[in-house]
């Protein structure tokens, strides 16, 4: 979450409209897909269920405000997250359901990957913190069948063996590198 907070807080006024690497989406459309992942998590935390919350996240959330409205609702990811049973609980996922912990790396993962689209989006560092990057490339290698199958990815880059655990994460996730 620090790593995509990071960037977008740099997104400058002229750049939401700008292209990412995620096929049609803008800097504004990429904001907004973690906005929405955000809003979700403390009623997902909450024991709801995706019919439950339904389609109250949908659309734009991120208003006049971008900024502000990503700031927000990872607040309350966050303190949804913090909760002293939050890990123990089980989620209902539209796949079904999951453990707290699996949700949570499902959404790590997706915050790490977007804020490197994010970065490359609006032209800052694209490094990630390297404990992170190689933590999350963990998680991928013990997953791939199933983020394959999941469609949420581009088929992977082929990248050389000597390649940081970055450059090995987001080739899997198929991003070049």
């Amino acid at each position: 979450m620090t790593e995509f907070d990071a960037r977008v807080r740099r997104v400058r006024t002229d750049q939401w409209t700008a292209p990412t690497p995620c096929a049609e989406w803008t800097v504004h459309d990429l904001v907004n897909h973690l906005v929405h992942e955000q809003l979700w998590a403390p009623e997902l935390l909450a024991g709801c269920t995706v019919d439950q919350v339904g389609d109250r996240f949908d659309g734009d959330q991120l208003g006049d405000d971008p900024v502000h409205s990503w700031v927000l609702a990872a607040a309350a990811a966050r303190e949804a997250w913090i909760s002293p049973t939050a890990l123990l609980r089980t989620v209902h996922l539209s796949a079904g359901k999951a453990p707290a912990p699996e949700y949570g790396w499902q959404m790590t993962l997706d915050l790490a990957v977007h804020a490197w689209d994010l970065a490359r989006a609006i032209g800052v560092d694209e490094r990630l913190d390297p404990d992170l990057a190689g933590t999350v490339l963990d998680y991928v290698d013990g997953h791939t069948g199933e983020l394959a199958d999941s469609g949420l990815f581009d088929d992977p880059v082929p990248v050389a063996d000597d390649v940081d655990p970055q450059g090995r994460l987001l080739a899997l996730l198929g991003r070049a590198p």
